[in-house]
């Protein structure tokens, strides 16, 4: 038995979300379907993230267990042409240790949230940002991001359906930045409660669009209710980017 990490890219799009689903297409199934039909086995896909649905991926670590030898790269070949044409593609691949795990072994992760800041419609990034066409002032946005940063209680932050037994977490980074036309919202710690970075910026939004006063994103954290949210940005502007391990502060 060989333990391949996978690094894969996909568009969130048509997706249920990553992890297999009763009800729909998820990138789970995608994957572990693709490998099968290659090596004749029923495999796990295990990942550093479970996105919801309509999320995308830049570079997600997952890692799969397979009983037949291969080579890394045509491996990574055979599973990119036999996931033709779901939107799901396997950048890189490579033997790890059996007791290396995408999830439990990763330390960080980091994910990106675009804002396309601008009166125009959308064509080219339609479901690939959130659209505010109302002037955000990204600075005020930045300045009210770092009431979150640091190990808080972020139970206003996170989905009446999370399933984490606690509601602390550290955060280590919310940056935001104006990019051209979008407003690039950057956040990163060892691991995120469920929706607690589409709720932080949708917050924040209010924050940039003068609805909210910069002091209010404090005073919704300290609140630790659920009700003081003022609104859950849409999952097609998050991107899950890099996942980190011991052994590399790379992105992998």
């Amino acid at each position: 038995m060989t333990r391949f990490a996978l690094t894969l890219e996909f568009d969130g799009t048509p997706f249920f979300g990553l992890q297999r689903q009763s009800h729909g297409p998820s990138v789970q199934q995608s994957v572990e379907d693709a490998i099968q039909r290659i090596t004749g086995e029923a495999v796990t896909l295990h990942s550093a993230g479970r996105t919801d649905a309509g999320v995308h991926a830049l570079a997600m670590r997952s890692h799969v267990d397979i009983e037949k030898p291969f080579d890394p790269f045509r491996l990574m070949a055979a599973i990119n042409a036999q996931l033709r044409p779901d939107p799901v593609a396997v950048t890189a691949c490579e033997v790890v240790p059996d007791d290396w795990h995408a999830r439990f072994s990763c330390t960080g992760r980091r994910y990106l949230y675009r804002i396309a800041n601008r009166r125009a419609p959308l064509t080219l990034t339609r479901d690939r940002a959130w659209h505010v066409p109302q002037p955000l002032d990204a600075e005020a946005m930045y300045r009210a991001a770092q009431a979150l940063v640091g190990r808080h209680d972020f139970t206003t932050f996170r989905s009446v359906h999370c399933q984490a037994a606690d509601p602390v977490k550290s955060l280590d980074l919310l940056d935001v930045e104006r990019v051209g036309e979008e407003i690039h919202i950057h956040a990163a710690a060892r691991s995120f409660l469920h929706h607690q970075v589409r709720s932080m910026v949708g917050c924040l939004k209010l924050v940039g669009a003068g609805t909210w006063p910069e002091s209010r994103i404090a005073e919704a954290l300290a609140a630790r209710d659920r009700n003081a949210l003022g609104l859950n940005a849409p999952p097609h502007g998050l991107y899950f980017v890099e996942a980190t391990y011991p052994d590399s502060r790379e992105e992998s």
